[in-house]
């Protein structure tokens, strides 16, 4: 592949990852959750359904174990996630999706599914479903995480 192709379909990556955490977002605030960021989404996706620690967080998201904190505070502060006893650890606290962070999470996978199946009327489904399979042969399972 030459550099101008491997730039222009990194180009075009980028772009529809910023495009569909767009559409996410809006669609979660259209349904009615308002005061989330995009940042609060990637958090969601690691906490659900088992929840995590502050320091599992951080590590998800790529940014310090403080930052981690503020952003759990301000996520409890919101009633979107609640601090509790962590079963294994004493030392820990647990991080848990309240019922209104699991709302705000089907809210986001509904939009999802919006934003997705207007690639479908682009792609078709079996162009959706190709692009998808690729993209999970060359990126399998790491964290999905904002670009600070």
């Amino acid at each position: 592949m030459q550099n101008s192709d491997a730039m222009s379909l990194t180009a075009a990556l980028l772009a529809a990852a910023g495009g569909l955490t767009q559409r996410i977002h809006e669609g979660v605030v259209a349904r009615g959750f308002e005061g989330v960021r995009p940042a609060h989404g990637f958090a969601f996706a690691r906490l659900a359904p088992d929840g995590a620690t502050v320091t599992d967080l951080a590590v998800h998201l790529g940014m310090t174990k403080q930052a981690a904190s503020q952003l759990v505070e301000e996520l409890v502060r919101k009633g979107y996630v609640e601090r509790r006893p962590h079963p294994a650890d004493a030392r820990a606290r647990l991080v848990v999706l309240t019922e209104a962070g699991r709302a705000c999470t089907r809210a986001a996978e509904e939009a999802a599914a919006e934003a997705v199946g207007a690639w479908a009327e682009v792609l078709g489904e079996d162009g959706v479903r190709a692009v998808r399979d690729g993209l999970l042969r060359v990126a399998p399972g790491g964290p999905v995480r904002p670009a600070w």
